[in-house]
């Protein structure tokens, strides 16, 4: 049998692939974050599948769990938050099959920085004012970050910021950053995007940190920087302009 890493999006029970939740449907044994996920997700799942919940689990145990269910013949799904290409610890659990034998695939899913977008109704790369997006995250108490991505670097190039795991420093960061983006430029915080529960923060650089603090965010929630979350900003695409060319084979 096959462990099926799915990406469950960023929590709502109606945001995940149609290839997800037939999965779901189809497992003997679903692994998942329940931290991070609205528990509907969870109807998508077949009514006699057992439900493992990884909130308490090492990675060791977490293994055991899948190799224990692919011995035993059990179609197994692996739920990760958002999608798997990011801070879904993809990496270290697939080494820990391929070392046991066990085969296994990836189903992406919604990413929470695209739910939080989306949510604040705003793009993220913006004609003029920002092309790039960076998806980073902060220390804490967590595993150390590579010196060559401090977030120091990052604001240099003034894309658009979305900082993971960064809700308990903001007003650190926000220090960190605030020479290069500007005290009023545009933060919003999205706490738990498409849950029950959502909540959006709008602020700058400069006001972002006491919102935060008075609304009591700790976990769940997605930090959006950048001068593109300003609907008065930017330009025009040259792809819709109408003096460029449309026909086929001329190029961009």
């Amino acid at each position: 049998m096959t462990v099926h890493f799915v990406g469950a999006g960023p929590g709502a029970a109606d945001l995940l692939t149609v290839r997800a939740t037939r999965m779901l449907g189809a497992a003997d044994v679903v692994l998942y974050p329940g931290t991070y996920l609205d528990p509907e997700v969870l109807s998508h799942c077949a009514p006699d599948a057992e439900l493992v919940d990884t909130q308490g689990l090492d990675l060791d145990r977490i293994t055991d769990h899948l190799v224990t269910a692919h011995t035993a013949g059990r179609d197994v799904v692996r739920l990760t938050s958002g999608d798997p290409s990011i801070y879904s610890a993809l990496a270290e659990q697939t080494r820990r099959l391929d070392a046991h034998g066990v085969p296994w695939d990836v189903t992406p899913g919604v990413p929470a920085y695209a739910a939080a977008s989306a949510l604040v109704g705003r793009e993220l790369t913006v004609p003029l004012v920002a092309q790039s997006v960076v998806l980073t995250r902060t220390r804490a108490r967590s595993t150390a970050m590579p010196e060559t991505e401090s977030l120091a670097a990052f604001a240099a190039t003034r894309a658009t910021l979305v900082l993971h795991l960064a809700i308990r420093r903001v007003r650190e960061l926000m220090a960190e950053v605030g020479s290069e983006y500007g005290a009023d430029c545009p933060v919003v915080v999205v706490h738990r995007a498409s849950q029950p529960g959502e909540a959006v923060l709008r602020g700058t650089v400069a006001t972002i940190a006491d919102a935060v603090e008075e609304a009591g965010f700790r976990q769940a929630a997605v930090v959006l920087v950048g001068w593109a979350l300003d609907a008065g900003r930017g330009g025009e695409s040259f792809l819709y302009a109408p003096d460029r060319s449309r026909d086929v084979g001329t190029g961009q």
